[in-house]
């Protein structure tokens, strides 16, 4: 019997007693080395016979596993592990059919043992480059294995231990067919659909996610827990995608969000989509924001707390993606976020779930623009100004009136996020005039989001906070100031007029509140402070002038509001001389303020809501007014031109002295050019102040040639000293004399000018005499002689 086998033993081929001689008696005592050594020498001698050996490993392998001598089977693998390094011949793909038989053959184990023992094999076999690709392998049943194993439900120990070896395999699988375009697709859905929810099974099992992540986490070591060998494999998963698989990642993500409800709490949701966006190539992270805005399309129906926390998602995501955003991708970003913004304002108004989700929307915007360069920032500010719709004084639509507040909180929220330079660059006329004119809308609430627009957009030296009250006390503010620049001065001689008009008309509406009528002191005091020159002063103290004479004639505004606009008068006042150095100016507007704080604190700053019904209207209190005259004698004394200052200000009836309630003017006296009133003393009055063009004459000075020669031959100094001396005489007057007084005194002597009418006046009656018709009844007195009565406004 013993001889017979031998015989039959010698018979066997070669290569079957060679891989006979590997196996021990026992298992315990380990591969035969001398014994493997000689086999991997014959198959490196006839690599046509390593298909041949791998068969006869693979058969032997399946008698030991089905028998459960795992023992040999650790053998056998062992074995097959050592041949597939040794031999890089072409005929390589022939073994490989037999070395993944065999793998499979121990991933059907039910031991965990064997199926941790098949992985290890796989990854080794998938770190080998091979000459040539195997165009008829395929990979499924690979795949669906180490995603089952990825699930497994075992004790703690073993469980993570297949896991593990699960994500090992799936990222070997990966590693083998991403290689190589010619082999399996691993991207398709069928494989994507398993791979990549098995990777988020294991990574939201850890509590990594809760703390805020950064962008390169390390790499953890081969003794790394599954959630963190998950995470790495998803990063290389992403990593290796092209431009065209990106959404076949994404897809099966937002899908396995969405199944298990992951997107409430959502920082696990954060936190991968911070690992994508991270791992992926950084061309392509503008998919990532295309898709997750596309989810967001596709979930219009979901609750509002999903739907902001896909948004929250996003404004995590999307600072990183705007890197890369360049030309027509950034527009398309910031129509979709307004488009949910309308979609949510048009659909629910009251939900304070809603009023998240659209505050999320709003700092996903922001955080979008903050990552664009200034350019793109000024684009998307008049791209949303573009779509906020003017309102209407008559359209009670509270959705209307909801988007547009909506829009400009988003204006605001990019306008934080932009830097100034230059005044004409962050104002174009396409962006200002809109946004003046929404600063005229009929809702308080949608001004005062205007002005902190303005308010943001205008400071360059961080003095908004310093400003955001009115104030007397501006020496303590410690304001940063700055020559201005060419440019700046361009753009307010050229703007300047609509922007004052615009800020002069909102004080105007009588629904101004408070912080409305603060507001709009910031925007001018910033103005003031930004273009801090000398050839911005006469118009901002005409402002000024106007908006006294606004609260001391308006019939529209409450006390309150005149109280609050003569606040912001001596506030703006003592702020002027301060920027552009002018002390005696200064020295004025102190004196005004310490008046009122003896005799009326409630037309100095800080504005109330209410006060006392015994506070006293401006009007009866003229010499704690503001007195033009006065302004343009101080704005002289500190070296600058107060022409402009001294004609009618183009505000609606202010521009006139502070005392336009005893100075008057005749409709006689201003309908001539150069005409004269004395007072009853020889000081003259005249039409100058309040008359652009009109020139002041010296009493009874008719045009002779000993006039002119006067003139010439006088010095000019001294006439100027003679000017000055009768408008402090004049301005004195005003203000000491009683009402009785001033009547007397400024009674025209208009004699001459009476008798030249009554002539000319006659002569013409005489010349159209026959071409009256008779049946007209002709006055008792011409109409010529009468003489019109003098307007008094008290």
């Amino acid at each position: 019997m013993f001889g017979c086998c031998g015989c039959c033993s010698a018979l066997r081929p070669r290569y079957k007693r060679l891989v006979d001689n590997i196996f021990p008696v026992t298992p315990q005592d380990g591969l035969v080395k001398a014994n493997m050594e000689k086999l991997t020498f014959y198959s490196l001698s006839s690599p046509e016979k390593l298909d041949r050996i791998g068969e006869y490993l693979y058969q032997k392998a399946a008698r030991d596993i089905y028998r459960k001598r795992h023992g040999f089977v650790i053998i056998a693998m062992e074995a097959m592990d050592q041949l597939l390094v040794a031999c890089h011949a072409q005929t390589l793909n022939l073994f490989v059919e037999s070395f993944l038989k065999m793998v499979q053959k121990l991933l059907e184990s039910t031991e965990p043992q064997l199926q941790i023992l098949a992985t290890q094999s796989f990854v080794k076999f998938a770190n080998i480059e091979e000459d040539t690709p195997s165009y008829h392998r395929r990979y499924d049943f690979f795949v669906s294995k180490f995603s089952a194993m990825c699930h497994s439900g075992d004790d703690r120990e073993i469980r993570d231990n297949i896991r593990t070896a699960g994500i090992r395999g799936l990222q070997a699988v990966v590693r083998k067919t991403v290689s190589d375009d010619l082999v399996e697709n691993i991207w398709e859905p069928v494989h994507m659909d398993k791979i990549v929810p098995s990777l988020l099974f294991n990574m939201q099992d850890s509590g990594f996610h809760m703390k805020e992540p950064g962008g390169g986490e390390s790499a953890p070591d081969s003794k790394a827990d599954p959630p963190m060998l998950a995470e790495t494999c998803m990063r290389e998963l992403v990593g290796r995608a092209s431009f065209g698989h990106i959404r076949a990642v994404l897809r099966p993500v937002l899908k396995h969000f969405d199944l298990h409800e992951l997107w409430v709490p959502n920082q696990f949701a954060i936190h991968t989509f911070r690992i994508i966006i991270f791992s992926i190539q950084a061309q392509y992270s503008y998919t990532v924001v295309e898709t997750l805005m596309a989810h967001l399309d596709d979930n219009t129906k979901a609750t509002p707390t999903i739907r902001t926390s896909i948004v929250d998602v996003l404004s995590k995501i999307i600072a990183i993606a705007a890197v890369e955003s360049v030309g027509p991708s950034v527009l398309e970003i910031i129509n979709s976020l307004l488009g949910h913004l309308k979609d949510s304002v048009r659909h629910v108004m009251s939900q304070t779930e809603e009023k998240l989700y659209q505050e999320a929307l709003i700092n996903a915007l922001g955080e979008f623009a903050n990552h664009l360069p200034d350019y793109q920032k000024i684009e998307i500010m008049m791209f949303i100004m573009n779509k906020i719709p003017y309102p209407l004084v008559d359209s009670n639509s509270q959705a209307d009136n909801l988007l547009q507040s909506i829009l400009l909180k988003s204006l605001l929220k990019v306008g934080t996020k932009y830097q100034t330079i230059h005044l004409n660059t962050t104002f174009p006329i396409s962006f200002l005039e809109p946004l003046l004119r929404m600063s005229l809308a009929p809702d308080p609430e949608m001004r005062l989001l205007v002005q902190r627009i303005l308010h943001t957009l205008i400071d360059r030296h961080h003095n908004l906070e310093k400003l955001i009250k009115p104030t007397i006390n501006v020496k303590e503010l410690d304001l940063t100031l700055e020559k201005s620049s060419r440019p700046d001065l361009i753009f307010i001689n050229k703007h300047g007029p609509i922007i004052y008009d615009a800020l002069y008309t909102n004080l105007q509406m009588d629904t101004n509140t408070v912080e409305n009528i603060e507001a709009v002191y910031t925007t001018l005091a910033l103005l003031c402070v930004e273009l801090s020159s000398g050839e911005t002063v006469i118009d901002l103290l005409q402002l000024v002038l106007g908006i006294q004479s606004l609260a001391l004639n308006s019939t529209i505004l409450s006390a309150s509001q005149k109280f609050h606009l003569h606040a912001i008068v001596i506030s703006l006042l003592t702020l002027i001389p301060v920027v552009i150095p002018i002390p005696a100016l200064y020295d004025y507007a102190a004196r005004i303020g310490k008046a009122r704080k003896r005799d009326a604190t409630h037309l100095l700053p800080d504005l109330r809501e209410q006060y006392a019904a015994n506070c006293q209207l401006a009007n009866k209190l003229p010499h704690l007014m503001i007195d033009q005259m006065a302004v343009c004698e101080y704005v002289k004394a500190g070296g600058l031109d107060p022409t402009r200052l001294s004609h009618i200000s183009p505000y609606g009836a202010g521009g006139t002295s502070a005392m336009a309630g005893t100075q008057r003017h005749s409709w006689v006296e201003t309908s001539a050019k150069g005409s004269v009133v004395e007072l009853a003393t020889g000081t003259e009055v005249d039409s100058a102040s309040s008359s652009p063009g009109v020139q002041r004459k010296l009493p009874e000075e008719e045009l002779t040639f000993e006039s002119m020669k006067h003139v010439l031959s006088e010095n000019p100094e001294a006439r100027k000293e003679a000017e000055a001396e009768k408008r402090e005489q004049i301005s004195h007057t005003f203000r000491t004399a009683s009402f009785n007084e001033l009547t007397k005194r400024t009674q025209p002597k208009h004699d001459i000018l009476q008798n030249k009418l009554n002539e000319i006046f006659k002569s013409l009656s005489e010349t159209n005499g026959p071409r009256q018709s008779t049946n007209e009844k002709k006055p008792s007195v011409p109409v010529y002689e009468q003489n019109f009565p003098e307007l008094f406004i008290h």
